[in-house]
């Protein structure tokens, strides 16, 4: 029997977390009295100077409301009515976004296979044929997401090397940054040496997930790219009339790097879940837990009796893959307790 009370907390996503104290008082300072509206505070001024100090003097930054806002924005900055998006199986604006893309954009999204959320320049390389045929819609954007969706993560360097074999093909190299945050701080890097320095054109600043309220930004990094994000924000309904206190939410998490505090601590805490559940029997890893994300193959049995008390999502249920993600506000305390209870579920379902 499992020893916890029920939901003591979530597993399933770290959308489920609260809010980081930081960011609330920074909600709670800019409440006060009145500030034009539609970006023109104080407030996104400075967000916009802690955007440049983060990814370069080139950057400009759009507070957004959502993530799926923000690709479906930052993407129709780089595409023509013909143009295809080339991303991963698993890309979020794949699997998760309710055809956003295609219903808002009109764009084709090609799916590649990619084993562990990852694709490379050789991926790309076998959709380049469409080029130029009028049969066919014509690859324009490579989109990638950081931290992956399988929770992996790519190096500076592979990033780069994507950039440059997208670029030297006419191609554009788009990031989806929801959990850019956990990528940076499990790699002991900064935000710029993913996106500006390695040659991403455009991205999107995931906060809600690192402890924001609700708060994501695209960040346009190539200058070429920047005269219609003004008017692409408002057809998406994505131009906060009271956007200082979007705004707030990411200096926030920009000042003193509270956000690679934030991840390192969900980063951290996926370690020693991952570790705690090592050498388990009947249970191994899909992939390598590089970010906030683990996701283990469990029996069956287990599956169904730790859903009981957790929260959390089956990944795979052919392959009994579930997937569990930690937050900035779990501590090691929620981690034993949860591994005290899988240690039960999987001990009582191989035994059974």
């Amino acid at each position: 029997m499992l020893t916890s009370t029920p939901f003591p907390k979530s597993f399933a996503s770290d959308n489920h977390a609260g809010v980081h104290p930081a960011v609330m008082a920074a909600v709670t300072e800019a409440n006060t009295g009145d500030a034009p509206a539609y970006g023109g505070d104080r407030w996104t001024r400075e967000a916009e100077d802690a955007f440049r100090a983060e990814f370069g003097d080139r950057a400009t930054v759009y507070p957004m409301f959502n993530g799926t806002g923000a690709n479906v924005v930052g993407l129709s900055l780089l595409l023509r009515p013909y143009d295809a998006v080339l991303c991963p199986v698993s890309a979020h604006i794949n699997t998760s976004e309710c055809g956003a893309p295609e219903r808002l954009l009109g764009t084709k999204l090609v799916p590649l296979a990619a084993e562990d959320g990852k694709i490379s320049a050789d991926d790309v390389r076998g959709q380049l044929s469409a080029l130029g045929n009028v049969q066919h819609s014509q690859p324009r954007v490579v989109s990638i997401s950081q931290a992956t969706e399988c929770g992996t993560c790519y190096t500076a360097d592979e990033v780069a090397e994507l950039a440059e074999f997208v670029h030297a093909h006419g191609l554009f190299l788009y990031m989806d940054g929801a959990r850019l945050a956990n990528a940076a701080a499990g790699l002991g890097c900064s935000l710029r040496a993913l996106t500006t320095d390695a040659g991403v054109d455009v991205l999107s600043f995931g906060g809600t997930k690192n402890g924001a309220m609700g708060a994501e930004a695209i960040v346009i990094l190539n200058p070429e790219l920047d005269a219609s994000a003004l008017f692409l924000r408002k057809q998406a309904m994505q131009l906060a009339s009271k956007m200082r206190f979007v705004s707030v939410q990411l200096t926030a998490l920009l000042t003193g790097e509270l956000w690679r505090e934030n991840a390192a601590q969900a980063n951290a805490m996926a370690r020693r879940l991952a570790d705690g559940v090592t050498g388990l029997p009947g249970v191994s890893l899909r992939y390598p837990v590089q970010s906030n994300s683990v996701f283990p193959v469990l029996p069956e049995k287990a599956i169904a009796e730790l859903q009981q008390r957790y929260l959390f999502h089956v990944w795979d249920a052919d392959e009994r893959v579930v997937r569990w993600v930690t937050s900035f506000d779990t501590t090691a305390e929620h981690i034993d307790a949860f591994l005290a209870d899988i240690r039960l579920a999987v001990q009582a379902a191989v035994g059974a």
